[in-house]
């Protein structure tokens, strides 16, 4: 790459605050969006814009809320009252949300299935609809158990250095006696 090149690549970021590739990629990105957009759009334009309506309100009125409540007695139940008021981060938590999100996105994408209302799945792929609950859990359990190894690990990880100090004072005490 030349001086000007890199110059005028040091420019572009200064104005637009990141590399072309950014740039090139977000307009991918926006075209990509439009592109799905006239294909949903293209049938039934009423029932899709009442779907998204609904959707928006249904998430911001009570999805919202309840999630935000719920992470609120999570950070509660690991901090206790002191913690939780002081609005300071938690890793801790991450481990009990990224599950649950996982979960919550599995039963978002899959509850008529996992609720057993999905007539109209078997009717038309000729496939029982038996089993998702069951699946559902499973993954749902599976993804705990990683989650709860994982913290396990880095916990395990994170103390090891202070046991090894520990033992380092304990021979040296023992080699002063």
């Amino acid at each position: 790459m030349t001086l000007s090149t890199k110059s005028a690549a040091a420019a572009f970021r200064r104005r637009y605050g990141a590399s072309p590739l950014h740039l090139l990629l977000t307009l991918a990105c926006f075209a990509l969006a439009l592109y799905a957009g006239i294909r949903l759009l293209k049938g039934d334009t009423m029932g899709v814009a009442i779907w998204f309506v609904g959707a928006a309100l249904l998430h911001d009125l009570v999805l919202l809320p309840a999630y935000s409540l719920t992470d609120r007695a999570a950070q509660f139940l690991f901090h206790g009252r002191t913690r939780a008021a002081e609005n300071v981060p938690r890793p801790g938590v991450n481990y009990l949300r990224v599950p649950a999100f996982i979960s919550g996105v599995l039963f978002l994408v899959w509850w008529p299935l996992i609720l057993q209302q999905g007539g109209h799945y078997t009717a038309a792929t000729a496939l029982s609809a038996d089993g998702f609950l069951v699946r559902w859990l499973l993954i749902t359990a599976g993804s705990f158990l990683a989650s709860a190894l994982v913290l396990c690990v880095r916990t395990w990880l994170r103390l090891r250095p202070a046991r090894k100090e520990v033992r380092a004072q304990a021979r040296a005490r023992k080699a002063t006696k």
